[in-house]
């Protein structure tokens, strides 16, 4: 299912094979939380800009359109028209940075809808029914994001009831995909490694749940508050306890110079909203740093967003028309912004796969982390 082509130090080269295709990794997924990748953005488009895997979330998709009405239209590939692989994330998270009102229990959590205030339930199985009524590829695993910072006592009560919530995960989603009635009876089970910045819970909590043999680990909880020091730390410290023979995902995570120095640690899969958050604020990223194309410096500028790019905005635009087009609040200026910078984001992965086989991993990760400090002019 997933096998590693070739190693570079820590880099993992790798591949997952899936009901939906092949995912090479290392490997960004771009998120499309609604079942729709914010900024105008459609699955042909994903394609072209050379998406491997789409990510929409299992909250979002619960109270709005409703996963009973997405399994009656045939699962969320068909819903959304995507062939290729889609991972879902378990709702844990939304539960606990949307909404306010919530209880903790053992059997879930109970909580308010963020849209129309009305009471929900969710716990492990829950969040397996919804993942299984999407019909993903991948569905995480029910666990909680504690909040950064928190106390030991905290940390070691909650890392300890997402390890019971894992094992009811498992059990749920093996008795699902062999119900006569689901859409993918292949559906892969990730589990999610939790302990905030305590490195000794941290791997204690990896050798627990490794002896699960699930499908892949992830690493949640981070990029929540902590110092990215405190973050690359607990990387290094965390993954030599997870599975090697198994695909990394670091949850959330983030910057090009995060995923670049996390790929270092052994991580394998990523996903993170700010290639299109930032391009819909019209900030869109380069092998020289950051650019705001609302600058005035940009008005007469007739050079693409980045020279050479082969994105759908560089082929064909200017600085200067995607500044105007921002300006006037146009909605084309907010799409080539975030086509641009998904493509950014996919094509970078693939210079690292490049670089990995290549066994260079380390002087490309140099020369692209001091690009990045580079003023463009």
């Amino acid at each position: 299912m997933y096998k590693i082509i070739t190693t570079d130090g820590r880099a993992k080269r790798g591949q997952l094979e899936t009901v939906h295709g092949t995912i090479q990794t290392p490997v960004f997924m771009n998120v499309g939380t609604a079942a729709a990748i914010k900024g105008a953005v459609s699955t042909t488009d994903l394609k072209e800009i050379g998406t491997q895997v789409e990510l929409s979330n299992t909250y979002h998709l619960h109270v709005r359109p409703g996963d009973q009405i997405v399994k009656k239209l045939g699962g969320l590939h068909k819903f959304m028209n995507w062939d290729r692989p889609i991972l879902t994330d378990s709702g844990g998270f939304q539960v606990f940075s949307l909404t306010k009102l919530r209880k903790i229990k053992e059997e879930g959590v109970y909580f308010n809808s963020h849209i129309d205030g009305r009471k929900i339930f969710m716990g492990p199985e829950e969040s397996m029914q919804i993942q299984s009524n999407l019909a993903s590829t991948i569905a995480m695993a029910f666990d909680e994001c504690a909040p950064y910072p928190s106390t030991r006592e905290y940390m070691e009560d909650s890392v300890a009831r997402t390890t019971r919530w894992l094992a009811r995960c498992k059990a749920e989603m093996t008795r699902l995909n062999g119900l006569d009635d689901t859409i993918n009876k292949h559906q892969l089970l990730f589990g999610i490694n939790q302990g905030g910045t305590y490195e000794d819970i941290r791997i204690e909590h990896a050798k627990q749940i490794s002896d699960m043999d699930l499908d892949g680990y992830a690493l949640g909880g981070l990029a929540v508050g902590e110092t990215h020091e405190a973050m690359y730390h607990i990387i290094e410290e965390t993954v030599p306890y997870l599975p090697q023979n198994k695909p990394t995902y670091l949850m959330g995570v983030g910057t090009p110079a995060n995923i670049l120095e996390a790929v270092d640690r052994g991580v394998d899969f990523f996903d993170c909203v700010y290639p299109t958050r930032n391009g819909r604020h019209g900030h869109v990223y380069t092998n020289h740093g950051k650019l705001n194309l609302f600058n005035a410096k940009f008005e007469l500028d007739d050079r693409p967003i980045e020279e050479g790019c082969q994105c759908p905005a560089c082929r064909s635009y200017s600085r200067a028309y995607i500044r105007h087009l921002l300006k006037a609040k146009e909605m084309l200026g907010m799409r080539l912004c975030v086509l641009h910078n998904l493509y950014f984001y996919n094509h970078m992965m693939e210079e690292i796969r490049e670089a990995i086989e290549q066994h260079r991993y380390a002087a490309y990760k140099k020369a692209k982390l001091e690009g990045f400090l580079m003023k463009d002019e």
